[in-house]
């Protein structure tokens, strides 16, 4: 009876298989950074009418007439860049909510670009957060990317949360409340993003691909749809900055990468939370992404 007993209270405290929530990360990069006021570190891109700032706190919303977005002042070569963005509820499909590094603008037809996309869904369906990678124009025409997407652990709907993207020059750490869910190594520099890239925002209509590959589209029925995004953070070393500018970090070590309980907790979404990683299609052309093959 007692060995019975014992063994009940062992199952209790054993962590769940389908436990809710990530373990935690046990470092808090977010905290490392200060507050970017809107007005000092952006501008207006397109939609300004669809643009908005109360206090600290910007909404954009897109509606039959016209997306939004908005773009960082000033280039950078690498940096923490992160945001806390509450999503638009229920019939979302088609739209596309996004946080992102790109130099399009600088290099048009041959840009680098660094993405977090929320993908628009339908109702009943979580929303799908899809990271990306473009190099070296790969998103220009010939489209190679470097999807990986999941589901998250609570509703981006309900409140604001943090979505941020570490940049260094070895490394693309992605992180979603300071939990990482993606790191993206430099295996070489064909694979990697180096040139200075700009920050940027947007809300806009995407129903060719966005949600379930095009098949459901946006519904001006449901319209505006509405983002709003809080607690800018753009930190690190600017396109203008000396050459002795020392990359941040998103773990405790100053050297960069993770530490291993960041490494468990993103171990732990990529289990529960991806629902597609590129290098496991087998669909896809490999020979395009040697960074697969290791």
């Amino acid at each position: 009876m007692a060995l019975i007993y014992l063994f009940a209270i062992l199952f209790l405290m054993a962590p769940s298989s389908n436990a809710s929530w990530p373990p935690s990360p046990g470092y808090w990069p977010s905290s490392k950074f200060r507050p970017l006021n809107f007005y000092k570190g952006f501008r207006n891109l397109w939609g300004p009418q669809h643009q908005r700032l109360d206090q600290s706190a910007l909404t954009i919303w897109l509606d039959s007439t016209s997306g939004s977005g908005f773009k960082s002042v000033r280039p950078f070569r690498s940096g923490y860049f992160g945001a806390s963005i509450k999503l638009h509820p229920g019939y979302t499909a088609g739209v596309i909510t996004a946080f992102y590094l790109s130099n399009n603008e600088a290099h048009p037809g041959f840009h680098d670009e660094v993405d977090i996309e929320f993908l628009g869904t339908t109702f009943g369906k979580p929303y799908t957060l899809q990271t990306n990678v473009y190099i070296r124009g790969s998103g220009d025409g010939k489209i190679i990317g470097r999807e990986m997407k999941f589901h998250l652990w609570f509703d981006p709907t309900k409140d604001f949360h943090h979505y941020a993207i570490l940049w260094s020059p070895k490394e693309i750490i992605f992180l979603v409340d300071d939990v990482p869910i993606r790191r993206y190594q430099r295996k070489s520099g064909a694979t990697f993003p180096l040139r200075p890239m700009w920050l940027y925002g947007s809300i806009w209509d995407a129903s060719s691909w966005a949600t379930e590959d095009g098949k459901y589209k946006a519904d001006y029925r449901y319209q505006p749809f509405v983002a709003k995004y809080t607690n800018f953070k753009a930190s690190g070393c600017s396109a203008y900055a000396s050459l002795w500018c020392h990359p941040v970090s998103a773990s405790p070590y100053r050297s960069g990468g993770l530490s291993r309980q960041q490494y468990r907790a993103m171990r732990w979404v990529q289990r529960y939370y991806m629902v597609y990683n590129y290098c496991q299609d087998h669909k896809r052309d490999h020979r395009l992404t040697p960074e697969c093959w290791g």
